[in-house]
């Protein structure tokens, strides 16, 4: 007994160390009180994002104190809420090990970790020239926090320039009620404020000023990095912008109640097969604020409710084409959750009044009032007329049009074949040779489809995790999630549709990939 004792003591004498060393002030309470309301938009979905709800409230008043609390969690998954004021630097950030974390010095490093949140409290916290990097991370959220000046060359850089950065199978992630700017464009060393890639998805951004910056943000960092989306934006203000705000490569983003003022080279930038809703925003006093620019690889909007005023608009030619003078839609796209939209008359005022750190985290109530936020109820109807009024998940109805079609793929375990997974009989299945592989449906003309139903062989139920349907013939990912069964996109008219595992518990068995249109 004397022993264990000694050791709590020793414990107990080095976390106070740490502390006084770092900046970091440990609180024995669990609570989620430090986040105000709750996660909006796409955030909401693939198991929704509760950051560190129910897990132990630090406060850190240093970048190295949010290392610390970080590296003293009993694991990289252990929820935990860190409360920031005052500035985080380069002079009070330095990397921190352990075995939950992987940190970094001269930037915010979330690197293989799960279940966090950050918020800014009491007179604010402001990251100056400090960026946030969230990687093979997932449930993160962020708010009321300013992130300034980042750089990527110059002095001092970090997170490549990106204000906040996401990249490599990061999930669920919420960002609210932030400020984040630079002072200048890529020749002043500045980058994008707000950058998701390789394999980034269901983030939110939500009541956020980006400002001063030649680029806003994208998704996806080149024309075949097509694995990101399901992103929202919403009552978000960008201002004094070149281009970028943001611009989508591949994916479905839903972009609504935003405010656009002063963009001066290009705004939504719907490129790569990139699939856009587009609803109710004000866009005021900016040039060519919609369409496919500096790329022959065309993207696709769906608008609606939209106010332009004082916009001007570039004639269509080569890699340019702008949506307007008059934007049309050219897609469609279902939107899987609640939302009340405000009228775009007001989205300046409700924006000005909402949007940023320390501005209280008031929201809107579709009315165009700011309130203080409350619970999201999930079982509010949505408000939009467009929204599906069936449920996506619901049992495929219809001729299964794989049957007869024909089967292939890039992976195969011995003694399986990839034409098992099209002949009607759930006793033979098709396996990956290793844990991730894909299997494709084929026809020999154009065929449109907008579900398939992935039906696992008896006794693999719940091996497949992660994956991604592909339109075979131009590469765009039509919609990505975990877990088999029943799963919809847009109708899409494609010769090859491509069930891609990208992770799994063992190895996957699919004994049928049924296509339907309907």
């Amino acid at each position: 007994m004397k022993r264990s004792t000694a050791v709590r003591l020793s414990a107990t004498l080095a976390t106070a160390a740490l502390a006084a060393a770092t900046g970091l002030v440990v609180s024995t309470s669990s609570a989620s009180a430090a986040v105000t309301g709750s996660a909006t938009g796409y955030a909401t979905q693939n198991g929704g994002t509760t950051g560190g709800a129910g897990g132990q409230t630090v406060r850190a008043t240093t970048g190295t104190a949010i290392h610390a609390a970080l590296c003293n969690r009993a694991s990289s998954s252990t929820p935990i809420i860190i409360e920031v004021q005052g500035t985080i630097n380069h002079g009070n950030t330095s990397k921190v090990s352990g075995d939950s974390c992987s940190t970094a010095d001269g930037v915010i490093e979330l690197k293989q970790i799960s279940n966090v949140s950050i918020v800014g409290v009491g007179s604010g916290a402001v990251f100056d020239q400090l960026g946030i990097h969230i990687r093979e991370s997932s449930n993160i959220i962020i708010q009321n926090v300013t992130v300034r000046n980042v750089k990527k060359s110059g002095s001092p850089t970090s997170n490549g320039g990106d204000a906040i950065g996401m990249e490599s199978g990061v999930r669920n992630v919420w960002v609210d009620h932030t400020t984040l700017e630079a002072s200048g464009g890529e020749s002043e060393g500045y980058d994008g404020l707000f950058d998701m890639k390789n394999n980034t998805q269901y983030v939110t951004l939500s009541y956020s000023v980006l400002r001063n910056s030649g680029r806003g943000g994208l998704i996806g960092s080149s024309e075949s990095d097509r694995s990101n989306g399901y992103v929202t934006f919403h009552h978000n203000k960008y201002e004094n912008i070149d281009s970028r705000t943001p611009l989508l490569r591949g994916g479905i983003s839903h972009i609504y109640n935003n405010h656009y003022v002063d963009l001066h080279e290009s705004g939504i930038n719907s490129r790569a097969g990139a699939r856009a809703k587009v609803d109710n925003n004000y866009f005021e006093d900016s040039k060519d604020v919609l369409g496919t620019f500096y790329t022959s690889e065309a993207g696709y909007w769906q608008v609606g409710g939209n106010i332009f005023d004082n916009v001007t608009w570039s004639s269509r030619s080569g890699d340019n084409q702008p949506a307007g003078p008059n934007p049309t839609s050219n897609t469609s796209v279902s939107i899987p959750y609640s939302h009340r939209l405000d009228n775009a008359n007001c989205v300046p005022d409700v924006v000005n009044r909402t949007a940023g750190a320390n501005k209280g985290n008031q929201v809107s109530d579709g009315n165009c009032t700011p309130q203080n936020p409350g619970p999201t109820d999930p079982t509010d109807p949505p408000t939009d007329p467009t929204d599906p009024p069936t449920d996506p998940t619901d049992p495929p109805t219809g001729t299964n049009l794989s049957l007869g079609a024909g089967a292939d793929g890039s992976s195969k375990a011995s003694g399986t074949s990839y034409g098992n997974v099209i002949d009607g009989n759930t006793g033979s299945h098709w396996s990956p040779s290793g844990s991730t592989g894909s299997v494709s449906v084929k026809w020999s003309s154009a065929t449109s489809v907008s579900k398939i139903n992935i039906r696992e062989a008896a006794g693999s139920e719940g091996a497949i995790r992660n994956w991604r349907v592909l339109n075979h013939d131009t590469g765009a990912v039509l919609t990505s999630g975990s877990g088999a069964g029943v799963i919809s996109f847009p109708q899409t008219s494609l010769k090859k549709v491509t069930f891609e595992i990208t992770s799994s518990n063992g190895t996957p068995r699919i004994a049928e990939f049924e296509t339907y249109n309907g």
